[in-house]
């Protein structure tokens, strides 16, 4: 482990003076999310970077109807061992930089990686974007294997993860604040998901719009003056950020929780798609 904590944004120049360092795992995830792949990843990616594939790797799994469910735990502890990661290591992940869903799938892993114990962990801040707008940066070509090692041990930090009956409880009960990160037209019921048996929001919950914090013209997120402006109307205190499918909710729980440091933040993982299977879970609309 480095002598820093290493949580997260880190900037392209931090992460080059790193370059080469033993315990440095550097995560490629870019995916149809991003129109990328591995061939996108092969094409050009930083130095030492080993690529796993968001959608196809395991990263979430299909739960009934959710599709975006925290998987099986030794699954998780397999892939992150394969991937070379060790709990002493410091993991950095890479997304293409190019939208804020692609964002979310990099705050989604992160998020993982620190669910099941794991320390250190940064996201590239503008992805690999960013990293190659520089002509002086190194950029390698062709794959890079990870070096696997054993299963990861995970240890589990249960308050990063609320679950339906949690969520169901801080919906009644008040305790927490509800954030849901979806577009308005999702939130007001308007549409919904296909996976999901109902449209609308769960009552009680603040719209948020995980788009919002993201800044398309740089590939990254707003200044934190602007992230706090956006999510001030969330008040001090536990919260849950939920979406779908629990992909765009993890930018919102990434910013308020990694970026603005509040504390007693959560993802709900199963979100809509697995709230709405369950008819006695109430849904508001407008």
């Amino acid at each position: 482990m480095s002598e820093t904590q290493l949580s997260g944004l880190i900037s392209p120049e931090a992460l080059q003076k790193r370059l080469g360092d033993s315990n440095l795992v550097i995560l490629d995830i870019r995916s149809s999310v991003d129109g990328g792949g591995k061939a996108a990843y092969e094409a050009g990616h930083v130095p030492g970077a080993v690529h796993t594939n968001y959608v196809a790797d395991g990263w979430r799994a299909k739960v009934g109807a959710a599709p975006g469910m925290l998987p099986p735990l030794d699954k998780l502890s397999e892939l992150v061992g394969n991937l070379g990661i060790k709990p002493a290591d410091d993991v950095v992940i890479v997304p293409a930089g190019v939208s804020a869903t692609d964002f979310a799938a990099a705050s989604r892993v992160y998020w993982t990686l620190k669910l099941i114990g794991h320390g250190q962990q940064a996201i590239l801040d503008g992805g690999f974007k960013a990293w190659s707008a520089d002509p002086k940066r190194p950029v390698e070509t062709g794959s890079s294997q990870p070096k696997p090692a054993a299963p990861y041990p995970v240890v589990v930090k249960q308050n990063l993860r609320s679950t339906s009956d949690a969520t169901l409880v801080a919906s009644r009960s008040k305790l927490a604040t509800l954030v849901d990160a979806r577009s308005a037209s999702y939130y007001e019921g308007k549409e919904k998901a296909a996976e999901a048996a109902r449209a609308g929001h769960i009552p009680g919950a603040i719209s948020r719009d995980y788009a919002e914090a993201f800044d398309l013209s740089t590939g990254r997120l707003k200044p934190v003056g602007d992230l706090n402006a956006l999510f001030n109307a969330v008040p001090k205190g536990p919260a849950i950020s939920y979406c779908n499918t629990g992909h765009t909710a993890s930018l919102n729980w990434f910013v308020l929780s990694e970026v603005l440091g509040r504390d007693e933040i959560s993802l709900y993982d199963g979100s809509m798609t697995d709230w709405t299977q369950d008819p006695e879970r109430p849904v508001a609309a407008g």
